[in-house]
């Protein structure tokens, strides 16, 4: 049974790691060893995570206390984070914390969500009516990452 429930300090560690393990298993079709590992390093700015709980909303899918999958949500209307466990791909969970955060955002008055996808994510964001308003081109470390700014209209 799939519980959401919302994020703490205390998930943080777990989090990360989900994380990591994400971009290294999931996304590696998609992504070079030395992109994954470029993009991956950014759990290295303690910063920016612990910020995370101060400025986000944060929304935890768990089965038996395990983190399964995460969503945030920065400024009401921007998906910063959407990450599911290796093992649990494919079964609705992102589609799950996705619904929640529309809600929220919709409670928020937004009219639109917002994010920058990966390569991998595209295709889910675009089965849930996201549209890609245009390619990037990231460079982070001297390496470039492809990712789309996809929106979605709330209405």
């Amino acid at each position: 049974m799939i519980k959401l429930r919302k994020g703490t300090q205390n998930d943080l560690v777990e989090m990360q790691t989900l994380f990591l393990d994400t971009i290294h298993i999931v996304c590696k079709n998609d992504y070079s060893e030395k992109q994954r590992e470029v993009w991956s390093s950014s759990v290295e700015n303690k910063a920016r995570w612990h910020s995370i709980f101060e400025n986000q909303i944060v929304l935890i899918a768990e089965i038996n206390t395990q983190i399964i999958g995460f969503i945030t949500l920065e400024n009401h209307n921007y998906i910063d984070f959407l990450y599911v466990h290796h093992n649990f791909q494919r079964r609705g969970i992102a589609s799950e914390l996705l619904v929640e955060i529309k809600k929220i955002a919709l409670k928020n008055n937004q009219n639109q969500l917002f994010a920058d996808v990966s390569i991998t994510a595209k295709s889910f964001f675009i089965s849930h009516d996201f549209n890609v308003l245009n390619s990037q081109k990231v460079i982070r470390k001297n390496v470039e990452l492809t990712n789309f700014k996809m929106s979605k209209n709330l209405f």
